[in-house]
């Protein structure tokens, strides 16, 4: 057992992200690794302070030596490893996932109260998507406005799962959850019960703060008033990692 000062040994590898030699501890993910070196990977699921999920696959990456492609947020470096991040390839993927995304629900941008603070529209913007190449679903999803503060509307939700990791992992209510499997899955509140009769709802508003569209915002914003500020996670992870 360490005694108090000792310092854990940490193994450091060395690496190439788009040909640039870098290093990195063998704990960290690609992604990590890539951000804190300035080098840009899209993606829509992952949050500093919240764990893995790998939903969204737009962080995916293209390693020398692989036909596969990998998920960035999910795959840890190793030495050696030489990574790609923005091949044509890559480029045409993470258009299509964004085409698809938009596709399944109904994202309308010039009535959404999330319009230029929004995630998934800056990578659409990003990816070069001006059209979608594949017939939009049309299905209309519920919006429950029963919460005395905030709103859900499951048309907007891109099922990146935020709200119910922050929910457990951060606050603790266990308030939100995953419901049904693949077009049909939705994010429900105690088993699917009105979001105004949750029992396990604290109201904190994280879940509120940390979607990337706008699924999940305040009662009384209209089309472009919605503003969140997702600094205060990776604050609230540090500090229950402390305690």
């Amino acid at each position: 057992m360490k005694g108090p000062g000792t310092a854990s040994s940490v193994r450091v590898v060395t690496l190439k992200i788009n040909d640039h030699d870098v290093s990195a501890r063998e704990s960290e993910s690609i992604l990590e690794v890539a951000r804190e070196n300035g080098i840009r990977i899209p993606s829509l699921c992952q949050m500093d302070g919240l764990s893995i999920a790998g939903a969204c696959r737009l962080c995916m990456v293209e390693l020398k030596g692989s036909s596969r492609l990998l998920a960035g947020c999910a795959t840890r470096v190793a030495e050696g490893m030489e990574v790609l991040t923005n091949t044509e390839r890559l480029r045409k993927y993470r258009r299509m996932i964004v085409e698809l995304l938009l596709a399944e629900r109904n994202h309308v941008c010039s009535v959404c109260v999330s319009n230029g603070r929004c995630e998934l529209q800056d990578l659409a913007f990003e990816c070069g998507v001006d059209h979608v190449r594949f017939p939009y679903r049309s299905a209309v999803y519920q919006v429950d406005a029963s919460h005395d503060w905030y709103r859900v509307d499951h048309n907007r939700c891109v099922l990146c799962l935020r709200c119910v990791r922050v929910c457990d992992e951060i606050e603790g209510a266990h308030t939100w959850d995953a419901m049904g499997r693949g077009i049909n899955c939705q994010v429900v509140t105690d088993l699917k019960r009105p979001w105004g009769e949750s029992d396990s709802c604290t109201g904190c508003g994280k879940c509120v703060q940390i979607c990337p569209t706008g699924a999940l915002v305040k009662h009384g914003t209209s089309a472009g008033e919605m503003e969140k500020d997702v600094h205060f996670l990776p604050y609230l992870s540090r500090m229950r990692h402390w305690e």
